[in-house]
């Protein structure tokens, strides 16, 4: 591809900004190129640690850029070309699925697409299959039941780029069922605290590694001063580093060891050590550490929106924790030091974010906003629909 050689495709999930964003701090903004719901990336597919990625669904092997993007040509493209690749796979049946992210064509027109695919391979002599399209894209739980990322099968995925297509074939998809397995098998659960995703950890914390640390595996020590039942902790043990955990909930810590402990048991492979504490993180001196992600106190959960009063109560309530926090965390800090924190900004109906008042002030207080080429610090808040709490990811660096 020639103003930027792409070797790999990344489909980042449903807040593409989020993904960009994770991307750039781990690999470089330079070795990016932004597409739409994906991102180009000049690394090779089986370079990139898929695992350690909340924000990217599929990572797939970039295999042509295309100079068109009408659905009829690339069809024909796709019948001209797939049959001559058969040769390097295993014999017997062969299984193919089509994603396309961005191009204007129906399930309908895919399905049909594939049934004319399927048929070229047959009379090429190898029996096929194809997976049926109930949207332009296919699902993380169809790949993988599928088995699309197999040997004898492919998942082929087109990405619109302006008059041009890129082409890539899918080698890794996000295992949707290995998240709710480490998430919701945690024996020390408190349903009725915002219970932090294990996808957004993983953003969180590699938003606070950036790449010029992030392969030194142990020897990176995460910090998080807010550990809760300790999710955080738990991604960044399977990333391949220590962890140090202080909550001044006596019980929330208490909780996190044992899930620590549960953790171990499940994955004895992990070499991280582990090291958890109760304390007041306003006012706590901690040992030596790396980085430090984390996600503070997001003040009391909401069902709905409260009056108006209320509203600056816990804004003001919220606030006056997380300053005191940063208050005491910068003396402790080297320069260039990466902190990531999810604070609270609570939704209104119109769409519109109110967010904590420290974060004008985070200069003042010795902190830099880290920013990102390909994603702005507006674009860095993760929430669901129907939420009120969103999560706002504060990345900053000890000046």
């Amino acid at each position: 591809m020639s103003e930027f050689e792409a070797k790999s495709l990344c489909i980042l999930g449903r807040q593409p900004k989020l993904g960009l964003a994770e991307l750039e701090s781990l690999y470089g903004a330079e070795h990016l190129k932004p597409l739409g719901q994906a991102a180009l990336l000049d690394i090779a597919a089986d370079s990139i640690n898929f695992k350690r990625l909340g924000g990217t669904i599929k990572t797939a092997r970039a295999l042509a850029q295309i100079p068109y993007s009408d659905w009829q040509h690339l069809t024909k493209y796709l019948r001209d070309n797939i049959p001559k690749h058969l040769a390097h796979l295993p014999e017997g049946k062969f299984t193919l699925g089509l994603s396309v992210y961005g191009l204007r064509v129906s399930p309908g027109q895919i399905n049909h697409s594939l049934l004319e695919i399927k048929k070229v391979i047959r009379q090429s002599g190898r029996p096929a299959r194809v997976v049926p399209n109930k949207s332009p894209v296919l699902s993380s739980a169809q790949i993988l039941h599928n088995k699309l990322t197999h040997k004898g099968a492919w998942e082929l995925i087109f990405v619109a780029d302006g008059r041009k297509t890129t082409l890539a074939q899918t080698l890794y998809v996000q295992d949707i069922e290995a998240y709710a397995a480490r998430d919701q098998a945690r024996p020390a659960r408190d349903p009725r605290l915002g219970m932090l995703p294990p996808k957004l950890a993983q953003q969180i914390i590699n938003l606070a590694v950036p790449a010029k640390i992030k392969d030194q595996g142990e020897k990176v020590r995460i910090l998080d001063p807010f550990c809760g039942t300790g999710v955080i902790l738990q991604e960044s043990l399977l990333m391949g580093y220590s962890v140090f955990g202080t909550d001044i909930d006596r019980r929330m810590a208490q909780y996190a060891k044992t899930n620590m402990q549960w953790l171990l048991r499940q994955y004895p492979e992990i070499s991280g050590q582990v090291s958890i504490e109760v304390a007041d993180a306003t006012n706590y001196q901690w040992p030596r550490f790396t980085a430090t992600a984390s996600e503070t106190y997001l003040g009391p959960p909401l069902a709905r929106m409260p009056d108006d009063f209320t509203l600056k109560r816990i804004v003001s309530e919220t606030n006056a924790v997380i300053e005191k926090f940063l208050k005491n965390l910068s003396p402790q800090l080297s320069t260039g030091h990466r902190i990531c924190l999810a604070v609270p900004a609570w939704r209104k109906a119109g769409g519109q974010f109110i967010h904590l008042p420290v974060i004008a002030k985070l200069t003042d207080m010795g902190y830099n906003i880290v920013k990102f080429k390909h994603a702005g610090s507006e674009d860095l808040v993760y929430y669901r629909e129907g939420q009120i709490v969103a999560r706002k990811l504060l990345v900053m660096e000890k000046k």
